[in-house]
């Protein structure tokens, strides 16, 4: 049973294709027509009440079934019409005879009507709107990838809710395309429909008028309402399904079921309800017109607008008594020590205020100055409001958020940040510092949204240019009414606070290494020591210091390979001892040793859909390079010619730009040999290029190479 209904639908379209074939008789016609009309009114509502339209992905095969069964009962009532002197069924005879009302011009008239109102008006519309949302979708991919990309790198989302959203960009893409092709069957339905009639009218009355002997008014009466009645009951559900097509493909920028959205946006606009109210009311003074019925209408809606005019004015105040009775007030940031995690002291548990001299009399306060803080975010005053939490800044939040995601990731916890507000940057401007020193700034516009400008944007946008500050991106920052226009272009709109979280996010992953201390190093092994006793205890000290093993963390962050897997790290650092001895000379072999114990960690990282794309370095230019290698007190470097450093520079500027289009982060691979000192050589000029080794890469990773970096000689430059 369970079987037998798992394959209803493949049945049922086996019905349909039946229906083409196999002669109906008109009580199966019958049922078959209610049975097609309640479908279709099904699918309208289902439109109107989904929230997004991939909520009823299947609609383009919906449709194509309902059409295909729709055509079927239109060839079943076409040929029980024709062959049964017009009668085929209760219901056609009865929309016949309720549409014409005795007079047959008046019937077909509004029966052309209808369907000249489907065709023209309703299908051409759906199959535009699908042209242009299949486009658009098609073209904001690229940047919904990045933003995705954005919300992952700043730990507001986890891989798997990455991939998620990524599925769910493709299935728009998917599902708009579907939608594109979709439409023309809605629009071949009109023109089939039309068709249908004529040969049901034409061919009904040749056929009456020659077989049954008739009069010529009786047979054009007869064969015009079953016509007329025939295309009705076609006529209707699709029409029905013709209004669900063009409900679902505007759903591009709705929030809610179009119920909500509706009630939400007329409600908020109870001005242009007042002005229309008067507009209708000023019509009764034209001769002739209802004046009864105008009044009671301008009544309603200026009434109407007053009351939501007057509750939309109330709302705010309702809102402002409720913080003030919250206590929210707003709070300087710089006496908090660690303000992300929320524990500002409230009013009453601060201490009384001293003055500056009364203060730095205690000596030991003089030492608390000299104290620097690992990470340290300034902002000006305008952009307070996004940190202080008693007025509903989230800043807080989306730092504990991406803190978590990054431990989760990378294995490091990144310390406390301190936030500051300060008087000597401009209000929209802050600046993060690291260890005191600033190593970034930026510029948020609070009352804007961010519009990151896509390669080939359909329509310029309104707005104050400007460059993303955590990517380098072309952007504009527009105003909050301008974002569904913004998106419609192929922009990519992200919200002031996910700039500064974004921005933050990236310049502690640049910095991150800096950031591992001795306490932290130990702190970890601590951690690692709870589920790894013995592992530990054999380890340290005895055969790795403290100090090698927070040079080879640093080493393994700076290059951002997670740290995460320590059991994993320590024991590929007493294999290696075992094999070679102490002291450890050779630290740089050790650490590639490492990272081929982690490779599976290093390829997913850089890993899509089990191919990695890479730029590879050609036979001839390693050659050259193990050649340029020297040595000094501190180990090999590689020494190569101005010449050679610079076509390499000039070629890796090229190559980069084929990974603008895809998701994944640039490589570059080479030997185990050449890695750390070609990482060492470009770090400078590209710090976010990955340098991998062959040994990096698991086995059952497929390698795609889309570009090679050879060897110029000068010689042949200069030709």
């Amino acid at each position: 049973m369970k079987k037998l209904l798992s394959y209803s639908i493949v049945l049922f379209v086996l019905t349909i294709v039946l229906l083409l074939i196999i002669p109906l008789p008109a009580a199966f016609v019958d049922v078959a027509i209610i049975l097609n009309m309640s479908l279709s009114m099904m699918i309208l509502i289902i439109t109107m009440t989904i929230r997004d339209a991939l909520e009823f992905s299947i609609f383009p095969s919906l449709l194509l079934i309902t059409t295909l069964f729709r055509l079927g009962i239109n060839v079943s009532t076409t040929r029980n019409i024709l062959t049964n002197s017009g009668s085929s069924g209760q219901i056609i005879k009865a929309f016949g005879d309720f549409i014409l009302q005795g007079n047959v011009v008046v019937g077909i008239i509004i029966y052309m009507i209808i369907v000249l109102m489907q065709f023209i008006v309703i299908t051409k519309g759906a199959e535009r709107v699908s042209e242009v949302a299949a486009r658009f979708t098609l073209d904001a991919m690229p940047g919904k990838q990045m933003a995705i990309d954005a919300d992952l790198n700043s730990g507001l989302i986890d891989e798997q809710q990455a991939k998620m959203r990524r599925e769910k960009i493709q299935r728009e893409a998917d599902f708009y395309g579907s939608m594109d092709g979709a439409t023309k069957i809605v629009k071949g339905d009109s023109v089939m429909s039309l068709i249908t009639t004529a040969i049901n009218l034409i061919g009904g009355s040749i056929i009456g008028i020659i077989q049954s002997g008739d009069t010529i008014g009786n047979v054009l009466s007869t064969y015009s309402i079953a016509t007329v009645g025939d295309g009705l009951v076609g006529q209707i559900p699709s029409l029905l399904i013709s209004v669900a097509t063009g409900m679902i493909v505007t759903r591009a920028v709705s929030e809610g079921s179009l119920n909500d959205d509706i009630s939400k946006q007329f409600m908020a606009q109870p001005v242009a309800i007042m002005i229309s109210g008067i507009v209708i009311a000023v019509l009764a003074v034209i001769p002739g017109m209802p004046v009864v019925s105008l009044l009671i209408v301008s009544v309603f809606l200026v009434a109407g607008g007053y009351f939501l005019a007057r509750r939309l004015r109330e709302e705010p105040a309702l809102a402002a008594a409720g913080a003030l009775a919250g206590g929210g007030t707003l709070r300087s940031f710089s006496g908090a020590p660690e303000t992300e995690m929320g524990d500002m002291p409230s009013e009453q548990e601060q201490p009384a205020p001293v003055s500056e001299e009364e203060y730095f009399k205690d000596v030991n306060n003089v030492y608390n100055l000299l104290s620097v803080e690992a990470i340290e975010m300034e902002f000006g005053y305008s952009l307070i409001p996004l940190v202080d939490e008693s007025v509903g800044g989230r800043l807080i939040n989306r730092i504990i958020i991406f803190r978590r995601q990054y431990a989760q990731d990378m294995g490091f916890v990144i310390p406390s940040i301190r936030l500051r507000d300060s008087s000597g940057l401009n209000t929209n401007q802050y600046c993060i510092k690291i260890k005191g020193e600033e190593v970034a700034k930026g510029e948020i516009l609070t009352d804007y949204f961010l519009a990151l400008e896509p390669e080939n944007p359909e329509k310029e946008i309104d707005g104050i240019e400007t460059i993303e500050p955590a990517y380098g991106i072309p952007s504009r920052w527009i105003r909050p009414e301008d974002r569904e226009l913004a998106e419609i272009y192929g922009y990519t709109v992200i919200d002031p606070l996910s700039v500064l979280v974004t921005h933050l996010s990236e310049v502690i992953k640049q910095h991150v290494h800096e950031l591992i201390t001795r306490q932290e190093v130990i702190h970890l092994i601590e951690n690692t020591k709870k589920t790894s006793p013995e592992l530990i205890d054999e380890a340290f000290p005895n055969f790795i210091s403290y100090s090698l093993f927070q040079k080879i963390l640093t080493s393994l962050l700076k290059e951002n390979v997670p740290i995460k897997d320590l059991e994993t790290i320590i024991e590929s650092v007493l294999e290696t001892i075992s094999d070679t001895g102490l002291p450890i000379k050779d630290v740089d072999g050790l650490i590639e040793n490492i990272r081929t114990a982690l490779k599976r960690t290093i390829t997913r990282m850089y890993c899509e859909d089990g191919s990695m794309k890479v730029i590879t370095l050609d036979s001839e230019l390693e050659r050259t390079m193990v050649g340029c290698l020297s040595k000094n007190d501190r180990g090999y470097y590689l020494a190569l010619s101005p010449d050679i450093l610079q076509s390499l520079i000039n070629q890796i500027t090229v190559q980069l730009k084929k990974f603008n289009s895809i998701a994944q982060s640039p490589v570059i691979l080479t030997s185990q040999v050449m890695r750390v000192h070609f990482y060492r050589l470009i770090d400078q000029f590209y710090p976010n290029v990955r340098v991998l080794s062959f040994n990096e890469i698991s086995n059952n990773v497929q390698i795609q190479s889309i570009g090679s970096l050879t060897l110029e000689q000068p010689s042949r430059k200069g030709a």
